[in-house]
């Protein structure tokens, strides 16, 4: 009995001291902020108390427009002295070192972006927009996105910038994480120099961020989301790639009527928007061109997700072909399926699946395997475009560098006649407004999305992209193209 008073007394010291050092530490920080604060809402006040600076930390540490190296990966000596001389306000300095790392390291978008925004800050430069990209979520497709707005850039600077006075970007670090994505918009948003938005990547960002940047009139172009929600969501979002139902329809079409499969089996990630878009849509068309959806459950990011039982038990549902839909963050688990596989199945995929990674980890796993994408230089061809991104980059670019120029295309053309946030969103959203990018003319309709098609590749043995294995364009309308042995390069 002795020992459990004593131990009920101790509980009750330690619950008692707790309580004070809480007092204390709220009473310390109000009376450095000279505030008040009621008794019944001290959890919620120390819980902010305590975390915001960090979260505050955090988010500037995501921003750069030239201080701060974001892709670690590609620093060099050069580039690390390059963004202290930046930070100092050394721009002519900064602007030379970000050259000489761009020597050691030609494909980093990062440090073109810099070097161009330092050499605009020397000159007093007043136009500037942000990117945002997953660069801590999927660093491949954030330097494919980097090198589209970097490219867009360089031209438009080189030639002497828009009115004569030169564009900065600003890149932000969001791992498509949504509520990260809040936390960049509203930084974006707040700082009123910034006159547009690339981004988001994936669809659940973008859908993130879209009501935040509509409330505040900052036009957001995502070049790479193409979920159906993101349409009409407001006046101030657009993107560069047509939605999912021109995608679906078209990869539909082509299983049905061209690999004359009936029964297709769906691996989705029920986590993100455009994997869930894809899903309905495809469903619609495929059963619309006379194929059918096998009943096979499939979703890459269920808690009993096992890749390694799913083609049997869709070959055991009747399925004779397998497409995966997953979301850029869940590539992994669909090539972990298109192992197990083996080629018993027919494999299709989506535009996501269109990643360096699907090739190096896939092989011959996935080899065969027909995707439908938004744009293949073989099938679209800007020959200024390709012929600038290889002179750049070294490659032809991905699909999403190309959307990713054309957003920034649409931007820069807008800001020619207006340099305004309201302004230039009047200007692209006329009806005749029209551009001409890398994936073709460039024209939004009423709800946002970009009037464009989607084209079809198949994973094949080449030596284009460094892993063995390379997509080539298959689209019908470009068959002949594809004995020249151009295969786009995607390596990092």
């Amino acid at each position: 009995m002795f020992n459990e008073k004593f131990k009920l007394k101790k509980e009750n010291f330690i619950v008692i001291l707790l309580g004070c050092v809480v007092l204390l530490i709220l009473w310390a920080s109000n009376r450095r902020e000279n505030t008040q604060t009621s008794f019944h809402l001290l959890p919620k006040v120390l819980l902010d108390k305590l975390s915001q600076p960090n979260i505050t930390q955090s988010v500037r540490e995501r921003l750069s427009l030239g201080s701060r190296i974001l892709i670690t990966a590609d620093s060099t000596p050069d580039k690390q002295v390059a963004v202290k001389a930046f930070a100092a306000g050394d721009y002519s300095r900064a602007a030379a070192k970000f050259s000489s790392s761009l020597q050691l390291y030609p494909n980093d978008p990062e440090a073109l972006i810099y070097m161009n925004n330092a050499v605009a800050a020397s000159k007093g430069s007043k136009l500037k927009i942000g990117v945002s990209v997953p660069i801590g979520g999927n660093l491949n497709v954030a330097k494919e996105i980097l090198r589209g707005v970097a490219q867009a850039q360089n031209e438009i600077n080189q030639s002497g910038g828009i009115k004569g006075t030169l564009l900065q970007v600003e890149i932000a670090n969001d791992d498509n994480n949504p509520e990260i994505v809040k936390q960049i918009a509203t930084k974006f948003i707040d700082d009123q120099r910034i006159l547009a938005v690339i981004g988001h990547n994936s669809s659940n960002a973008s859908l993130a961020a879209a009501p935040l940047y509509q409330e505040a009139g900052l036009v957001m172009i995502s070049p790479t989301s193409t979920a159906r929600e993101l349409s009409a969501l407001g006046s101030y979002v657009f993107r560069t790639t047509p939605n999912t139902r021109v995608i679906a329809d078209t990869l539909a079409r082509y299983v049905v009527q061209s690999a004359h499969k009936s029964s297709i089996a769906l691996c989705v990630d029920s986590q993100s928007g455009a994997s869930k878009s894809f899903r309905q849509e495809f469903t619609i068309a495929l059963f619309e061109y006379g194929g059918e959806v096998a009943p096979t459950l499939c979703d890459f990011s269920s808690s009993y997700f096992n890749a390694a039982k799913i083609p049997s038990q869709a070959i055991s549902d009747g399925a004779d072909a397998l497409l995966l839909i997953p979301s850029v963050n869940r590539i992994n688990q669909a090539i972990e399926v298109a192992r197990a596989n083996r080629h018993r199945l027919t494999l299709f995929g989506n535009h996501s699946m269109y990643t360096y990674e699907t090739l190096k980890e896939g092989q011959q796993y996935i080899n065969g395997a027909v995707l439908a994408v938004i744009w293949h230089p073989k099938a679209k061809t800007n020959s200024s475009f390709i012929n600038n991104t290889k002179s750049l980059w070294g490659t032809v670019g991905s699909w999403r560098t190309a959307t990713a120029y054309d957003a920034a295309k649409v931007i820069i053309t807008g800001l020619r006649s207006e340099d305004s946030r309201e302004q230039l969103q009047k200007s692209i959203s006329s009806s005749g407004f029209t551009v001409q990018g890398a994936t073709g003319n460039i024209k939004f309709i009423s709800s946002g999305d970009r009037q464009g098609k989607a084209d079809l590749v198949k994973i094949q043995p080449g030596n284009r992209s460094g892993t063995g294995y390379d997509f080539v364009a298959t689209d019908r309308d470009e068959q002949e193209l594809e004995s020249d042995n151009s295969e786009e390069e995607i390596n990092e």
